[in-house]
């Protein structure tokens, strides 16, 4: 169980840094290490400390809003951490003190629909800008199909390897596809072939990112906001998964609680200031531990040998390296990534205006200003007001008020957006 899990979610080796990459951000070599060393620590206390068979790594979705929200507002990288390390301690508070469950609680359900499939159609839209199937900011046209090219076409050919893969319930499916299609560009002659398999980790420095977080210059009012928005999306990230891997794997008492959450929620915290620290986006439970789960993972031991796994990788990185370079191997991982998490929005009651309006905002605006938190925040405004104005107030969860006030702070500060 725990060989299938790491098969499963193996791709965030080579897509993770990639992303937090652009925009000015994280040195890829490095962000590399401290991509693997998050994953091995994670998952590693997941096992030890929580005994359950779940995976923990930097999140798909987070890492897009650190190198592409953030940083459109103007954030250096290293304060990109310190958003990182802020929010998991506020993890590490909310948790031991309970209240964390208490506002996870308070988000409807709608609006939780709506952030995992924003954040699907945002993670799919960038997919295809990276590999060049589209252009943005025409003159004439918001977007344009770019005529194709080699890397258009084996970028296509990527996604329909890794849907057909994930058809037939291959494990690893996502990170067979990106190596075929980068084995593909090598032979075709679109891409360079790697330099060697084997190296010692420790040739990179991580030093370049480790330990070079701002967490003094996140700490401002101003930026209450963006350290909200990347709270409510891992916290919300973390109990939705914890939730449908203990369904997966019966780990659900009979109430339908999760015996015990506290556990899997402190290592959740502590993986995510740990990431901050070493230099990569926030982490948490990876949903592809169901795999794992689904070839026999019950405890904690599959944990620990998927932690090994990653351990591992750390001395097969420059079979790593030149992946990262092709923008046609790892963007159909970001566009099937994408299009599995939109899947949520399957669960919207279009019917209901007061449910339905809130949602679509959501999605609408994190896509359209490529911005994830637009869409957050005006969700959960939207959401408690036009309860109120059907007079349906006695549905508003006091914790939906808090968030909703929270959120107008972040248009009523006059951030850009």
């Amino acid at each position: 169980g725990g060989l299938t899990t790491f098969a499963t979610m193996a791709y965030i080796i080579v897509v993770n840094p990639a992303i937090l990459a652009n925009n000015e951000g994280i040195d890829r070599d490095a962000g590399t290490i401290a991509t693997i060393l998050a994953a091995v620590f994670g998952t590693l206390l997941m096992g030890v400390y929580a005994n359950r068979p779940i995976a923990v790594a930097p999140y798909m979705g987070e890492n897009a809003f650190i190198a592409f929200s953030l940083a459109a507002i103007g954030l250096t990288w290293q304060q990109r951490l310190g958003t990182v390390f802020v929010s998991g301690a506020l993890f590490l508070v909310l948790t031991l003190t309970g209240l964390r469950a208490w506002l996870a609680n308070a988000v409807p359900a709608s609006l939780k629909y709506s952030f995992a499939a924003g954040i699907g159609l945002f993670l799919l839209f960038i997919g295809v800008t990276q590999a060049g199937l589209v252009t943005v900011n025409i003159p004439e046209a918001p977007l344009k199909i770019t005529p194709w090219g080699a890397p258009q076409v084996l970028t296509v050919a990527g996604v329909l390897v890794i849907a057909w893969l994930m058809h037939l319930r291959m494990p690893g499916a996502i990170l067979i596809g990106i190596i075929a299609i980068a084995l593909v560009g090598v032979v075709t002659g679109h891409a360079e072939p790697p330099a060697g398999i084997v190296d010692a980790p420790w040739s990179y420095d991580l030093g370049k990112i480790a330990g070079q977080l701002d967490i003094a210059g996140v700490l401002t009012i101003e930026l209450a906001p963006v350290l909200f928005t990347l709270f409510l999306m891992s916290f919300l990230d973390t109990l939705g998964t914890l939730y449908a891997l203990g369904a997966a794997g019966n780990m659900l008492d009979e109430h339908g609680h999760f015996p015990k959450v506290e556990k899997p929620m402190l290592v959740d915290a502590l993986a995510c200031m740990f990431s901050a620290l070493v230099g990569t986006s926030t982490s948490g439970a990876y949903i592809e531990s169901a795999t794992g789960i689904r070839d026999g993972a019950r405890t904690g031991l599959a944990a620990v040998v998927t932690a090994l796994c990653f351990a591992l990788a750390l001395f097969f990185l420059p079979l790593i390296e030149p992946m990262q370079e092709l923008k046609f191997a790892y963007a159909p991982a970001l566009i099937i990534v994408g299009i599995l998490m939109f899947a949520a929005a399957r669960n919207l009651d279009m019917d209901d205006l007061t449910e339905s309006v809130p949602a679509l905002a959501c999605i609408a605006l994190m896509v359209f200003t490529m911005n994830i938190a637009n869409g957050l925040a005006a969700g959960l405004i939207l959401h408690p007001l036009l309860k109120l104005l059907t007079w349906q107030w006695r549905r508003i969860h006091p914790g939906t008020a808090l968030l909703g006030a929270a959120s107008a702070c972040y248009y009523l500060f006059g951030m850009p957006h």
